[in-house]
């Protein structure tokens, strides 16, 4: 199984797309904001990274910055925002806008881990 970590400070969207990502074979650890995202990254060993862009404190483009300048630098991000403009999205392995389905979200997870072996 592969580890996600989810930094999204809206509770709501952050409980489900957890129980998607673990109804579809996943470990999902949350984090409620970039700080706390980061130090949980640091900390941890995840295979993917979804962040919200815009959060208070830290947003999703620092958190990003941070992932690609550490050690694991190729821990695949996707930055999920309703606010699109906002994204670095160069530093992204993918973007989605919000809404997005959560058929969206699971497939672009799955393509994104699909080449990491367990």
């Amino acid at each position: 199984m592969h580890n996600i970590l989810i930094i999204e400070d809206e509770q709501s969207l952050a409980f489900l797309t957890t129980i998607a990502l673990s109804k579809s074979g996943f470990n999902v650890e949350k984090a409620e904001d970039g700080l706390e995202g980061i130090r949980k990254f640091d900390e941890g060993h995840f295979d993917l990274v979804i962040t919200d862009i815009l959060m208070p404190g830290l947003d999703g483009n620092g958190v990003v910055r941070h992932i690609r300048n550490s050690k694991r630098q190729s821990t695949p991000v996707i930055g999920v925002s309703g606010t699109p403009w906002l994204l670095e999205s160069n530093n992204f392995d993918a973007v989605l806008s919000k809404p997005s389905s959560i058929k969206t979200l699971v497939d672009t997870v799955k393509n994104l881990t699909s080449y990491i072996r367990k």
